[in-house]
């Protein structure tokens, strides 16, 4: 479905309660996802698999975004988007390792790392461990697709990946990622769905599972089309809770818009899942 300006708006305009906007914030930066014996065996892990926690203070109860950056699994830096700040909630920006210095699966590995690793520790930043949200835009937005539908990452971790409260990647490929394709030397024309595919994973039992691209007329080449796919197998697969924005007048870097509609999923989920308890 399109996502239309009006909704943008009333999104927009519903985001922060006075409490939030009272509420005192604070960033914990650089810090290792992985344990202590793994980054001293590793340089490149050391350096590069960090995460920062952006979180509520004198808050207990939150949710959490763990947030994945883009730049195509070849380049990004961890992020705490503004946009995602200020609003009762915590962030956690990753930072995972990168091509040509490593090759698939590492970066998924990576990815799965740090979710479990908020899973496992948000509870003493004041977090509930089962609000805790996946997300980010590009090869951000595939990472968050695999982590979620492909449960062996997680499980390596002693985490299931149905603990995740939902996922909400942004213009993320559905079909395997074109730097895996270059790495095997096949062409970024040339679509592929393997096991590193997140369509390869399709599930009835997945995270509630929210699709974000852009217009498909501006869009990188087929992502509005293979997420629109995605969503109808997840459905002839009977996954109830699978959902696509297209972002009628964006492109690829249609983050500005999904934002709100991100924060809106979560608030969502979150009181869906409080007045169950």
């Amino acid at each position: 479905m399109k996502a239309t300006f009006l909704i943008f708006l009333l999104l927009v305009a519903g985001q922060l309660s006075n409490a939030q906007q009272n509420t005192g914030y604070q960033t914990d930066s650089n810090i290792h996802y992985y344990s202590e014996d793994i980054n001293r065996s590793n340089d490149y892990i050391n350096e590069r698999c960090v995460l920062d926690i952006y979180y509520p203070v004198n808050k207990k109860g939150f949710s959490t975004i763990v947030w994945f950056h883009g730049g195509g699994l070849t380049q990004g830096h961890k992020e705490i988007p503004e946009a995602l700040k200020n609003k009762g909630i915590c962030v956690v920006g990753v930072n995972y390792r990168l091509y040509p210095k490593v090759k698939a699966p590492r970066y998924i590995e990576d990815a799965a790392a740090a979710v479990a690793w908020t899973i496992k520790n948000i509870h003493r930043y004041g977090g509930d461990s089962s609000l805790v949200f996946v997300s980010g835009h590009s090869a951000g937005g595939y990472l968050t697709s695999m982590v979620g539908l492909d449960k062996r990452w997680l499980a390596k971790f002693n985490v299931d990946a149905n603990e995740i409260a939902g996922l909400i990647p942004f213009s993320g490929h559905t079909i395997t990622h074109f730097t895996i394709r270059e790495e095997r030397g096949i062409p970024g024309t040339q679509p592929v769905v393997d096991d590193l595919a997140p369509l390869y994973h399709v599930r009835p039992d997945a995270p509630p599972l929210l699709l974000i691209t852009g217009d498909r007329e501006l869009e990188m080449l087929g992502r509005y089309e293979e997420n629109a796919y995605l969503m109808r197998m997840m459905k002839v697969a009977g996954h109830t809770q699978t959902r696509l924005y297209e972002l009628d007048g964006y492109g690829h870097n249609m983050t500005a818009p999904a934002f709100p509609l991100l924060i809106h999923e979560v608030e969502r989920i979150t009181r869906e899942k409080n007045r169950n308890h």
